[in-house]
């Protein structure tokens, strides 16, 4: 069965610690933190390099590195080094610059910058950013040419991009480190209606076979063994389980009865 990752878009009130907390007694194989480097201190990096310690968990990915045509890069690049110094497998990016040619080259530096930390630098796309569909993402990547550079297949951007399981079965693996996972309602939200837009996707994520996605068609569509993020942001979730390790033990049991059924 894939390892499973706690999100940290599940547990968004809370700090790096409680997070990896989570995970370890939700039943999680691996946990993921977000990284604001506004407010990350050293003594964050202190405290969360404990907890992964005691609790064993590998650090499958940092977020967000949010691209924007006035981006400060020393930020970006804070992010990689907080995750680098907590030995993180991943960076998760996203861009909202128009000018893909001047993600690709953001996306470079970021990655030249992970060479010797060995931290995928992944691309998502989504509707919600401007590299919005799976063409438009491995059309950047193309301009990116280094071996540290990544996909990121989100189920809920696949669908309400228009993105197609075909397209994503004949990605190269090798640039599919992890995915993250969800399941999502049939019902799209107007891609001109950018509150709607982000409303769908921080709050109205369901858990793995309770909403409309093909999730079992994209799930044999990825590389066998893949690790998963299980990125279910969700209102409904947040005020059935406030306690973080409830909410995470919710979505590890929903999550694995589903993979139960397609391992």
């Amino acid at each position: 069965m894939n390892p499973i990752s706690l999100a940290s878009g599940v547990v968004p009130e809370f700090g790096p610690v409680d997070t990896i907390e989570a995970a370890r007694a939700g039943g999680f194989d691996m946990v993921g933190l977000w990284v604001d480097p506004a407010e990350w201190t050293a003594a964050h990096t202190r405290d969360a390099r404990a907890a992964l310690a005691a609790t064993g968990l590998p650090l499958l990915d940092v977020e967000v590195v949010w691209l924007k045509p006035d981006s400060a890069m020393d930020d970006h690049r804070k992010v990689l080094d907080v995750g680098a110094e907590l030995g993180a497998a991943n960076v998760l990016c996203v861009s909202s610059d128009p000018n893909h040619a001047r993600t690709a080259a953001r996306l470079t530096d970021l990655c030249r910058h992970a060479e010797g930390s060995g931290i995928r630098v992944a691309l998502e796309f989504g509707i919600f950013t401007e590299v919005k569909d799976l063409r438009g993402a491995l059309s950047v990547l193309d301009m990116v040419d280094h071996p540290l550079k990544a996909l990121l297949i989100d189920p809920i951007h696949v669908d309400r991009s228009g993105s197609s399981i075909a397209e994503i079965a004949q990605v190269d693996p090798a640039l599919l480190p992890y995915a993250q996972f969800c399941d999502a309602p049939a019902q799209r939200p107007d891609p001109a209606d950018f509150n709607a837009v982000i409303h769908d996707a921080i709050d109205l994520r369901q858990q793995c076979g309770e909403g409309a996605l093909p999730l079992g068609q994209l799930y044999h569509a990825l590389p066998p063994g893949l690790p998963l993020a299980i990125e279910l942001r969700s209102a409904a979730l947040r005020d059935a389980f406030p306690h973080p390790t409830l909410r995470a033990s919710a979505v590890a049991e929903a999550t694995r009865r589903w993979l139960a059924d397609y391992t």
